[in-house]
């Protein structure tokens, strides 16, 4: 049972329409930040895993889940929504492969920050963090154990996995943390100035 209103809830009314477009809108966020690398150290990193918490965070449990299936049902059909793809395949194919552990990592986080924003956990900073650092860590350990499954336990599963990303994965919690409690202060303010 929610226990708080939710970003998408103060912004718009919530209403079938209004999620109807929010998924898709939140589907295409996902193409495009799956397509869109940042130059950053180690490897360079797209912004995918923060679009994914940021629509749990705002969408809630159920939304943000049906987001990331519509988006994951998009790369099923064919489309080239992945990173990496088509170069690296497209469909089953690419789900399948190797990183498709993280794929089911993204379900799993989107859902898991969602329920945790209808606590009230995307209010401040130490408990969005909280929140984010959970649903990355969901990301990670579903893509690990996926990709120690694909290229065998024998091969340094978390040098390819995990170490490379973390710098970028900090900064997008960090980037999370500050977003979303500056969202909730913006709201607050506006509402504020709306006529009675």
């Amino acid at each position: 049972m929610r226990t708080q209103t939710l970003l998408a809830d103060a912004l718009i009314r919530e209403s079938l329409p209004r999620n109807i477009l929010l998924a898709v809108a939140g589907s295409i966020a996902l193409w495009i930040s799956a397509k869109v690398q940042v130059p950053f150290y180690p490897v360079p990193m797209t912004m995918q895993t923060f679009v994914v918490l940021l629509i749990g965070a705002a969408f809630g449990w159920r939304l943000a889940a049906a987001t990331v299936a519509l988006y994951l049902a998009q790369g099923l059909a064919g489309l080239p929504v992945f990173s990496g793809a088509p170069e690296r395949g497209i469909g089953l194919a690419y789900m399948m492969g190797p990183t498709g552990g993280y794929l089911v990592g993204f379900l799993l986080a989107a859902a898991t920050v969602g329920f945790l924003a209808e606590r009230g956990w995307d209010r401040r900073v130490l408990s969005t963090l909280a929140a984010m650092i959970l649903g990355t860590a969901i990301i990670f350990a579903c893509g690990v154990l996926w990709l120690g499954a694909a290229i065998g336990w024998d091969k340094p599963v978390l040098a390819l996995g995990v170490t490379p990303f973390l710098p970028g994965e900090l900064f997008k919690i960090a980037l999370a943390a500050a977003v979303l409690p500056l969202a909730w202060r913006l709201v607050g303010r506006l509402a504020g100035q709306r006529p009675g």
